[in-house]
């Protein structure tokens, strides 16, 4: 039997936790499926899955043998580009992961552009907050917004943003606006839980950067709902101005701490250090970088 189609079919299996999800997206059967896995098993002599009735989970073994799994399959994808695609035409699918807020407001405009371009480049996009370790093998480029970029992969500035504190007007009429950040003690504020910084709060004093933890009544992973939160008169919060900027343009929300206002965050475009990198990271990073400069 195949090794690399039992290897497909297990990272396949691993990544979506189904036999038949896998199958659906490998276009076989279930029971097909099922035999790559158990030919891989026999073959390596150990136990890759804990099957149960309701999901499929990696063994510890599993997760080892996955993850060396995924960068040969990545590096077999690489060889059949740079074969196939000596035009440097894009094809393939491209994973992608990025913040929640910054990808529902801003990455579907920016990959459906970039599908105009390069139609026969599939995409896959997965939003979450949490710290990605690209050399798992699960995607090609990560989205964050940070000032700390992992050392190990590449990262490009594709934009930048500011870190700002907002309210409505609303809730400074009913309880003022704060003038210092030593006055936020006395207001109520909004957390966004799941940044870099955790529950710390940044801002710039005489030319030092600052860190507060403002006492919260309400908090939440999305940008969205703070944003509603604070429209509604909940609080103040901080957080890049990219998720803010429609309550911005309306007037339903303002910039408070102007003072305070901290260095511009890079937004990096981030991607393993590879001797040879893959015309579809490249062309969709280098895509990106000259999208957000032309829809500022």
């Amino acid at each position: 039997m195949d090794k690399l189609k039992s290897m497909t079919a297990f990272c396949s299996v691993a990544e979506l936790g189904s036999f038949i999800a896998a199958a659906d997206k490998l276009n076989l059967s279930g029971p097909m499926v099922s035999k790559y896995i158990a030919h891989l098993e026999n073959q390596l002599g150990v136990c890759l899955l804990n099957r149960t009735t309701r999901k499929v989970t990696l063994t510890e073994t599993g997760r080892q043998y996955y993850s060396s799994c995924v960068q040969l399959l990545d590096h077999l994808t690489e060889l059949e580009e740079i074969t196939s695609q000596a035009d440097h035409f894009p094809k393939g699918v491209l994973k992608i992961n990025a913040p929640v807020d910054f990808g529902m407001m801003h990455m579907l405009p920016a990959i459906d552009a970039y599908n105009q371009l390069y139609p026969q480049i599939n995409i896959q996009l997965v939003l979450e907050n949490k710290h990605i370790d690209l050399n798992d093998g699960i995607f090609d480029i990560v989205i964050r917004i940070t000032d700390e970029p992992d050392t190990h992969v590449i990262g490009k500035i594709i934009r930048t943003t500011e870190l700002c504190t907002y309210a409505s007007s609303g809730y400074l009429e009913k309880h003022g606006e704060p003038l210092t950040i030593d006055s936020l003690d006395n207001h109520q504020c909004l957390q966004f839980l799941g940044t870099p910084h955790g529950e710390a709060w940044i801002f710039q004093q005489d030319n030092k950067i600052q860190n507060i933890r403002p006492r919260w009544c309400f908090a939440s992973n999305n940008g969205s709902i703070l944003c509603q939160a604070a429209e509604k008169g909940m609080g103040i919060f901080q957080a890049p101005d990219i998720t803010v900027e429609p309550y911005l343009k309306s007037g339903v929300l303002k910039k408070i701490l102007h003072s305070y206002r901290v260095p511009s965050l890079p937004i990096y475009a981030m991607y393993l250090s590879r001797r040879y990198i893959p015309v579809k990271t490249s062309s969709f990073i280098k895509f990106l970088t000259g999208y957000f400069e032309t829809t500022r």
